[in-house]
């Protein structure tokens, strides 16, 4: 178990990452039963992994420093952008369309990244720097979601 929010958090952007890649394998190998499966894990390691800021670090985090509402609502924003792009890509499965689906694979790749890497330099050293305190406990609760 770790005591910082920022290594649990960025362990688990590279669990979505992984899964990520594992859909990136399975199209191109044109199974589609298999490709199903990953993008369900996926999609349900992403949207987790988005429910759990959304509903416990960023609250936090604004509750004890407002300034983070800008940052945490931009991430917000991104969330719901990541969050079209993989019903996007649940729909190109669904249809098989290889094509599209290597497509929102490759966006969803890309915005993934850069995304990540707004929060792993700007928002996480933020919540270590103003939760003090309180991170035991909204550790806890992240890692129970």
């Amino acid at each position: 178990m770790t005591d910082s929010i920022a290594t649990f958090m960025t362990d688990d952007h590279q669990r979505c990452d992984h899964l990520l890649a594992a859909c990136e394998q399975a199209v191109s190998g044109g199974d589609w039963t298999r490709l199903a499966e990953q993008t369900k894990g996926f999609s349900d390691a992403l949207i987790g992994h988005f429910d759990m800021e959304e509903q416990i670090l960023f609250p936090e985090l604004v509750a004890v420093s407002p300034r983070a509402s800008g940052p945490t609502g931009m991430m917000t924003m991104e969330h719901g952008q990541m969050r079209a792009l993989v019903e996007e890509l649940e729909e190109a499965v669904d249809e098989q369309d290889a094509e599209g689906c290597l497509g929102i694979l490759e966006t969803l790749h890309l915005v993934i990244q850069q995304h990540n890497s707004k929060e792993e330099g700007i928002l996480y050293p933020m919540a270590e720097e103003n939760l003090g305190d309180q991170t035991p406990h909204i550790l806890n609760r992240l890692q129970a979601a």
